[in-house]
């Protein structure tokens, strides 16, 4: 039996701001946890289509800014650009510009507001890569 990714965890230094652009960008719904950690549930879609949830927690420790540690979800999305632009507009930012995956789709990562990299694809079977 493979090891397949059930859960997984966005670390965020401010919950709201996190919350909202998440929300905006993405449609995402949210459930704070109840107990003592700050910790919120997030519901990425229907539990009728493939695809997992996760929460956001409170960052342990300040970013260094020498290196970015994370572990990159990557998001199913039907409309890159329209995506791109509804993460800019929401205060996050380019990590590395749309390119092609032959035979996939269309492929891009940002920043998220807390400084997490996460990436986006759009299916599309005639995608091809190209430098």
């Amino acid at each position: 039996m493979p090891n397949r990714i059930v859960h997984f965890e966005i670390h965020v230094e401010d919950m709201d701001r996190a919350t909202r652009f998440y929300g905006n960008v993405f449609g995402w719904e949210f459930e704070k946890w109840p107990g003592e950690v700050p910790y919120t549930l997030i519901k990425t879609g229907p539990d009728s289509e493939p695809g997992i949830n996760g929460a956001f927690t409170t960052r342990r420790g300040i970013i260094n800014g020498d290196s970015v540690i994370a572990y990159v979800c990557t998001i199913d999305v039907s409309n890159i650009d329209e995506t791109l632009a509804k993460v800019s507009a929401e205060g996050g930012t380019e990590a590395l510009p749309k390119m092609a995956v032959t035979g996939i789709g269309w492929l891009a990562y940002s920043k998220d507001t807390e400084g997490n990299i996460f990436g986006m694809m759009q299916a599309d079977t005639s995608a091809v890569y190209s430098e």
